[in-house]
Parts: structure tokens; sequence; C-alpha cells
């Protein structure tokens, strides 16, 4: 009897949490995991379907406009429909190509902010995180000075000394003012994985601290980084439109902060000229909200805690 309970084969769970299937079948790979639960995620595909269709339109959109973002048509005050599919401001300004504009020129700044705080946030937060000592104390103490700082009234005073503010600027100031976030969460997450067994091995293998961070340390918080973008992204988005709106932004060029500046400088409202302010500010809401809601459900699908099925 005990030997026949000996010999009865354990049933197989996948590493995916999975029951392993009939004889033969294999695991889930982690990429096939995630695609699995991904395609399963219904936070996750509104998101992304609502974000693709957002970017063809900011790539695709601009090509119908009839008229440049800030050529003025010398017809003011057109409701929507007809020759202007979203009518004209009190200024003669197509709605229809600034809104286009608006929405490329906030995709554009939104990466390039997400890419300059990931980027100066990996840095300090890997080498915080890995030296410790001294520099983590310079480090960190540069990374509270700088969170302390209002950056509004610090794009006051740069914005103050130049005669002309551009897109890359402003993504550059927005990158460079929100990396602290991200370096505090690199650096309590590094804090974590250099530790653990395998970073000893690699480390009694010879292998450099740049290595050792690039692939043994960095892979184990890729999901965890990846949030972190989309996060970056969307906060950026609304940085730049709060700036727009107080006039601060790009000096030339349109974006949806800039047309929700006009319509208050040119009181839309009071006019009930609603096409003028509603389209930016709903463009906006749902361009960030989608991410969120993406962001949710990429959450869900990195975490087996939190997968539904």
């Amino acid at each position: 009897m005990s030997e026949s309970i000996s010999q009865a084969p354990a049933p197989e769970i996948a590493a995916t949490g999975l029951p392993a299937g009939p004889a033969g079948a294999t695991a889930l790979p982690k990429r096939n995991e995630f695609i699995h639960y991904g395609l399963r995620n219904p936070k996750l595909l509104f998101g992304l379907i609502v974000e693709v269709l957002l970017v063809l339109a900011a790539i695709i959109a601009p090509f119908f406009a009839k008229y440049a973002p800030l050529a003025t048509t010398n017809m003011a005050v057109q409701h929507p429909g007809g020759a202007f599919w979203l009518g004209t401001d009190l200024n003669g300004y197509d709605m229809y190509s600034q809104l286009t504009n608006g929405l490329r020129e906030s995709y554009l700044i939104g990466a390039l902010g997400a890419a300059f705080a990931t980027a100066v946030g990996l840095v300090i937060g890997f080498l915080a995180g890995w030296r410790g000592g001294w520099l983590d104390e310079i480090l960190q103490l540069i990374t509270n000075v700088l969170v302390m700082i209002p950056s509004l009234v610090l794009l006051i005073v740069i914005g103050s000394y130049l005669t002309s503010r551009s897109i890359l600027f402003e993504g550059a100031f927005i990158g460079l003012t929100t990396w602290p976030w991200v370096a505090r969460a690199v650096r309590a997450q590094t804090f974590t994985l250099r530790s653990r067994e395998y970073v000893d091995l690699a480390r009694l293998s010879g292998k450099r601290p740049v290595s050792i961070i690039v692939k043994e340390i960095a892979p184990n918080m890729a999901s965890y980084l990846f949030l972190v973008v989309i996060l970056l992204f969307g906060s950026s988005m609304l940085i730049a439109a709060s700036y727009d709106f107080l006039g601060l932004g790009p000096s030339q060029t349109v974006s949806l902060g800039y047309m929700m500046n006009q319509a208050a400088n040119n009181s839309a409202l009071f006019y009930h000229m609603w096409w003028v302010f509603i389209p930016p500010g709903a463009v906006l809401a749902l361009m960030v909200v989608a991410l969120l809601i993406a962001n949710v459900g990429l959450d869900e699908v990195f975490n087996p805690k939190l997968r539904e099925s």
C-alpha cells in the first residue's frame, strides 16, 4: 500500500497558476501567460483600444485639415458643420485643425516627459539603491530638495528669461521635475533585490555592477517600471495641459491646453460657444482616463493576486 502511494504521480500545477493539461502538455511561458490574461482583461482592452484610436487620429486626422492650426479663416464664430467640421472661434481659427494638432502635440509632450523622467529616475534610483552609503544620502538629499520646489514657480522663473518655448523644452522640463518619484520607487526596489541569491551569485561570478543591474535587477522589476512609465505618460500630458492653459507652454504651436486657454480668454463659455472648449477638454480627459484604466488592467495582468480569471 505504501509503495503504491509513493509511486502515485502528484498533480502538476503550471507556473502560471493554471492546472497542467493532459500528459505531455507544457506550462505556458511567461510571455504567453501575460497575453493569455491580457486578452481576457476588459480594462486593459478598453484602454488600449481607446488609445490606439486616439493615436491613429493624431497621425491621420491632421492630413484632412483644410487650414493650418494658427491660420485664420476670416470666418469667426462658425458653428460645427458644413465647411468647418468643428466650427471656428472668435479669431476665426478652425477648431478641427487645432484639435487634431493639439492631440498630436499632447502625445508628443507626454512621451518626451515620460522619457526624460524615466531615464533620469532610473539612473539615480539604481545608483542610490545599489551603492547605498554616502552616495545614497547625497542623491536622496537632491531628490527631496527637488520634490519640495514647486515646478510651476520654477517654470515661471525660467520662462521669464526665454523669448520662446518649444515642445522639447516643455517635455524636458516636465521630465526633469517629475523624475524623483521614479527614483524613489527604483531605489526601494533595488534595495530589496540586491540582496537576493541570484544577485550574490552574479557578484561571485565576476560580473560588473552595471551588468548585474541591467541583466539581473532591472528585468525583475520590468513590469513595475512599465506601469510607472504609463503613469508618467498620462501625468506629463496633464501637467503640460496645465502649463499651456496658464500660457506657459510652447510659443509657436497649438496644444489642447492652449485651446482651453484661448477659450477662456475669448469668453467662449459666456458666448455659448461649446465647440471651442468642450472638444479639447473631452479629448484630454479621454486620453488620460484610458491610460489609467489600461494601467489598472496591466496591474491585474502582472499581479497574479489581482487576476479575476
